[in-house]
């Protein structure tokens, strides 16, 4: 009986001491690791990947924003209008009768753009996409040229410089940033 109390006291002991060990080792040691690594390796990731223009924080490269007007890019249509207070799509099934609705009615908007791109007509699901596809702005590059009084050939240009390959060389689409291709445009017709 003795041996088999100073048993359970020994096996307590050490899973007490393995608790507080692991606690430390898990809780507080590899957090601070991990959070110092990010800090130093991956800088501009682990603070957000703000985009700065003359110092002042613009946006973010990982949220869209909601450009209005003829003289912007536009993003994908979002059902949370780029708050970023909340993120979220419509969450209706492609064959809803208002899903089809609004799909056909931003069909009918873009059909004055001469053509259409599929992210033009479909929400995105989180509703804060920052990227459009590079067929979407070339979609829009006349309207935005002639908006701001520029050649299509210098917003092409701009298109080109934004739009960056699939990750990893084979893993989703080429893309272009909203709000890095219209900062370049402002820089572009700032100068003119």
């Amino acid at each position: 009986m003795a041996t088999s109390s100073l048993t359970i006291g020994r096996q307590t002991l050490a899973a007490v001491r393995l608790f507080i060990i692991l606690t430390v080792l898990l809780g507080v040691i590899y957090p601070a690791v991990v959070w110092g690594v990010g800090r130093v390796a991956f800088h501009d990731q682990a603070t957000g990947s703000l985009i700065r223009v003359d110092g002042k924080v613009v946006g973010s490269s990982l949220i869209g924003q909601q450009f209005t007007g003829a003289q912007w890019f536009h993003g994908r249509p979002s059902a949370t209008n780029y708050t970023g207070s909340t993120s979220g799509g419509s969450n209706l099934p492609a064959d809803d009768k208002r899903q089809e609705a609004a799909v056909a009615a931003r069909a009918k908007a873009l059909a004055g753009l001469g053509g259409t791109a599929p992210d033009a007509l479909t929400m995105s699901a989180s509703g804060l996409d920052p990227d459009i596809s590079p067929a979407y702005a070339k979609l829009q590059a006349p309207s935005v040229a002639k908006a701001r009084g520029i050649s299509l050939a210098e917003v092409d240009k701009l298109i080109a410089a934004a739009t960056t390959g699939r990750d990893v060389g084979f893993l989703g689409e080429p893309k272009v940033d909203v709000l890095r291709l219209n900062l370049a445009l402002q820089r572009l017709t700032a100068k003119g």
